[in-house]
């Protein structure tokens, strides 16, 4: 493979991290089947903040970004590698853009390790996140993704992590695999626009239920590094699952050259379990 995949996931609550679930075993069969990466850089929807970082230290720490979850999930850890020179690396790719050297502030977000856990459960490929940077348009976003395309020709691949539909204030934590009939139709607008053109992503502002999906912009802004990356390569964004979460959650996940490498049965699409109490969950 001359280029590594690249993916988007939708990684809802951070209970995944514990759970075996159809979503869970499909991230798991995403790092069985998938080339093995050199490194490993994450968009996560939970550094969202005022600045283009990237994660620059060698042993970056697990963040448990928080609060009202069981005991086990703050003791839960995951210890992967960072890498420095690859922190280096994405800085000089996108330039004239700059992009900061986070070397003792930040670390692995949840966004990130729920992930990991099951794409990588033993935490031996090095991993390095990039910010979100609040402070930019939506289309800064799109532009550094593609800045980023060259990485994946040096053995790198990227996740981005959030969710398509993601809105807490709409959560019906009783009902675990429930779709709202606005969020089916949304989560269903964006497959078809990152098939025929992920890089006009944006287009999905005019989209009727856009508010109702996006309320605010953290867990949307990965979907737009994935599909800026398609957008540079000319190719779709491939959905590789689909499902719901609690009414307003979309649990889709989407592949750049990665359909190919992953078993039919990772395509899978089940509920999510129960959460806690939507005022005591950061998702």
């Amino acid at each position: 493979m001359d280029k590594m995949p690249a993916l988007f996931i939708g990684h809802g609550s951070p209970m995944n991290t514990l759970e075996r679930n159809g979503f869970t075993d499909a991230w798991r069969a995403f790092g069985q089947h998938l080339p093995r990466p050199r490194a490993l850089l994450v968009i996560s929807a939970h550094w969202f903040f005022g600045a283009t970082a990237v994660t620059a230290m060698p042993a970056p720490r697990t963040i448990h970004d928080f609060y009202g979850f069981p005991p086990q999930l703050f003791e839960f850890d995951y210890p992967a590698r960072g890498d420095p020179e690859l922190a280096e690396e994405v800085a000089e790719v996108v330039k004239p853009e700059w992009v900061g050297l986070d070397r003792d502030q930040w670390g692995l977000d949840h966004g990130t390790w729920s992930v990991l856990a099951h794409m990588y459960p033993e935490a031996d490929v090095p991993v390095v996140q990039l910010s979100i940077n609040a402070l930019r348009p939506l289309d800064y976003h799109l532009a550094l993704a593609a800045r980023l395309a060259p990485l994946r020709e040096r053995g790198i691949l990227v996740v981005a992590s959030g969710n398509v539909v993601h809105n807490l204030r709409r959560l019906q934590w009783d009902q675990r695999d429930l779709a709202y009939d606005w969020a089916e139709r949304f989560d269903d607008a964006a497959i078809e626009q990152l098939a025929r053109e992920p890089g006009d992503v944006l287009r999905l502002r005019e989209h009727e239920d856009y508010d109702l999906a996006v309320p605010t912009p953290d867990h949307f802004i990965p979907l737009l590094y994935a599909a800026g990356l398609a957008s540079a390569a000319g190719a779709p964004l491939e959905p590789l699952v689909r499902g719901y979460a609690m009414g307003s959650v979309s649990m889709t996940c989407y592949g750049l050259g990665a359909e190919l490498a992953v078993r039919k049965d990772a395509t899978c699409a089940a509920p999510l379990p129960a959460g806690v109490p939507p005022d005591q969950t950061n998702m």
